[in-house]
C-alpha cells in the first residue's frame, strides 16, 4: 500500500555547513586528551633562595660563648704586651725613685723603707691586673661588636638575596603558567573553534532559513540515515539541542 509522507527539510545552505561540522565534532571525540601537560607546577627555587638558605644556616656559629674569638684581634696580643711592658718599666722607674727617697732620708734597708716597697708592689700588681683586664674587654667588646655587625651584614644580605630569589621565582612562574595555558590553549583550539559555531548554529531559528518540502511514495525503503538525523532533530537548533555539548 502506498503512503503519502511530506517532511520538512534543512535548507541546502544549512545542511552544507552542520555536515562538515558533525564531521569534525565526531574526530574530537574519540581521541583522549593527556590533561597532565597542563598540570599546575610549581617553579623551582632559585639559587639565590637556596644560597641565602644556606647562609641563613650558617649564622649558627655567630652565637654562643665562644662565638667571638673569630673577631679578636690579631694584634690585641701584641699591645697588650706593649702596654704592660711600658707599665713594668715604669713601675721600675718609680721604684728606683722609692729607694732614693729612703737612701736620702737615711731610712734605707729599714722597715719603713720595706713596708713602703712592699705596698708599692702590692698597689702595682693590682694595677697591672687592672689594665690587663681592662685591655682584655675591651678587645672582647670590640670582638662582639664586630660579630654583631656581621650578623646584621649577613642576615640583611640573606634577606635581600630572599626577595631577589623572590621575584625570580614569581618571574618563573608567570612565565610557567603561560607556557602552560598556550599549549592548553593550542589543545583545546579545535573544541573552542567548534564551540563558537556551534553556538552560533544553536542560536539560529530553525525558521530563519527557507525549507523545501519533499514529497515521495514508499512501501519499504526507509529513510535514508541523514535525512532521519536531520529531520527528527528539527534543523540546526534541534540538532544541536539534542547532542546537548553547544547549545
Amino acid at each position: 500500500m502506498a503512503v503519502d509522507e511530506s517532511r520538512v527539510l534543512p535548507h541546502p545552505q544549512l545542511e552544507s555547513v552542520m555536515v562538515p561540522y558533525a564531521e569534525q565534532l565526531r574526530k574530537l571525540i574519540s581521541p583522549q586528551i593527556d590533561t597532565s601537560k597542563y598540570a599546575p607546577k610549581i617553579a623551582d627555587r632559585t639559587q639565590l633562595q637556596k644560597d641565602a638558605m644556606t647562609a641563613a644556616g650558617g649564622l649558627g656559629s655567630l652565637v654562643g660563648p665562644d662565638a667571638y674569638k673569630p673577631y679578636m684581634s690579631p694584634y690585641q696580643q701584641e699591645v697588650m704586651d706593649t702596654t704592660l711592658a711600658e707599665y713594668d718599666r715604669q713601675q721600675t722607674i718609680n721604684q728606683q725613685g722609692l729607694r732614693d727617697s729612703a737612701i736620702q732620708a737615711g731610712a734605707y734597708g729599714g722597715g719603713r723603707e720595706g713596708v713602703m716597697q712592699a705596698q708599692y708592689m702590692n698597689q702595682g700588681a693590682l694595677g697591672r691586673a687592672q689594665l690587663q683586664a681592662q685591655l682584655l674587654n675591651q678587645g672582647f667588646q670590640q670582638a662582639q661588636a664586630a660579630r654583631g655587625a656581621d650578623m646584621q651584614a649577613r642576615q640583611g644580605l640573606g634577606t635581600y638575596m630572599d626577595q631577589m630569589g623572590q621575584a625570580q621565582q614569581a618571574y618563573d612562574q608567570a612565565v610557567g603558567d603561560a607556557n602552560i595555558m598556550a599549549a592548553r590553549e593550542a589543545e583545546y583550539e579545535p573544541f573552542t573553534r567548534l564551540g563558537l559555531v556551534g553556538q552560533q548554529m544553536a542560536a539560529i531559528n530553525p525558521g530563519a532559513f527557507g525549507s523545501t518540502t519533499v514529497g515521495y511514495q514508499s512501501s519499504q525503503a526507509p529513510a535514508s540515515p541523514m535525512a532521519s538525523f536531520l529531520g527528527g532533530a528539527a534543523g540546526a537548533g534541534g540538532i544541536l539541542g539534542k547532542l546537548g555539548i553547544f547549545g
